[in-house]
């Protein structure tokens, strides 16, 4: 399972990559942010992601993509149950405990380490 998850996340990391270096238009980290989560969502919303994540686990939950899967999941599982109100809570339900991590853990790592800037 581990060799997977490190071969799909890998094979993910590289396709960024590619697109950095080989476009004649110099694709940024911010437009590869945007589309991988875009990505992810637009494959986990057409049933492409879910078979991914059920092979590779964290390899493909843990790259950008994957927050575009959750988002979609929450978004989805949220209409199910809600209606059309469900779109607008559901992905941010889905995603609010790694949200909540990145914030609380981004802040202490801010007053350990002291940045600059």
């Amino acid at each position: 399972m581990l060799m997977k998850a490190f071969l799909v996340g890998g094979a993910i990391c590289v396709i960024g990559q590619l697109l950095m270096d080989l476009t004649s238009y110099k694709i940024t980290p911010g437009h590869i942010l945007v589309g991988f989560v875009t990505t992810g969502a637009i494959f986990s919303a057409l049933g492409f992601y879910q078979p991914l994540v059920d092979f590779a686990g964290a390899g493909a939950t843990v790259p950008l993509s994957g927050f575009g899967h959750l988002l979609a999941q929450g978004a989805i599982e949220e209409v199910r149950k809600d209606g059309f109100l469900g779109a607008f809570k559901g992905a941010l339900s889905a995603a609010a405990g790694g949200i909540t991590a990145a914030v609380v853990f981004g802040y202490l790592a801010a007053l350990v380490f002291r940045p600059k800037g």
